[in-house]
């Protein structure tokens, strides 16, 4: 099932980019958007050419999937998130994303960018598609996680937005 949410920021793609490598906003962001679950793991790594790669791990409760998938799952669900972005290029930024539910399982691969807005401001587009495996309950399942990465980033979006605002 296909996925594209696209966020604004007012602030520049440098600026964005900047918030969106520091591990503090990460862990910030994290410990934000993760509800009645935990951040088990939060950090980025720059590479020498102005690139980055942020790695998340949380740990939520499996009350945000189907009813009919949870025996397939647990009582927790593990989610890992990775982003890999490359150095800016032509006043822009793109990577890739990839998210994993351990245990469900649930995949989104796909794209994410930072693209400046004329009036300064930036906005960052994540496309992707999101892929489960579950017997009989897949597409319940996508659906379900389609909904929920849909929130976790509209949140996402509001935390960096309070971020760039000065909230810590």
């Amino acid at each position: 099932m296909h996925l594209t949410v696209e966020q604004t920021y007012p602030a520049s793609v440098e600026d964005v980019a900047a918030m969106l490598a520091d591990v503090s906003f990460i862990r910030w962001r994290a410990e934000r958007t993760a509800g009645a679950g935990t951040v088990d793991q939060a950090d980025v790594d720059a590479d020498a050419e102005g690139g980055f790669t942020v790695i998340v791990r949380r740990t939520l409760p499996n009350d945000q999937i189907p009813t009919q998938a949870r025996p397939f799952v647990g009582a927790r669900l593990e989610v890992r998130q990775a982003e890999v972005w490359e150095a800016a290029a032509n006043d822009r930024r793109v990577g890739t994303v990839a998210l994993e539910i351990t245990g469900a399982p649930v995949r989104l691969t796909g794209t994410v960018a930072l693209v400046p807005l004329p009036d300064g401001g930036t906005r960052q587009v994540y496309s992707g598609e999101v892929r489960a495996t579950v017997p009989l309950f897949a597409s319940v399942v996508e659906q379900a996680t389609v909904g929920t990465v849909r929130a976790t980033l509209t949140a996402e979006e509001l935390a960096g937005r309070d971020w760039l605002a000065g909230a810590r």
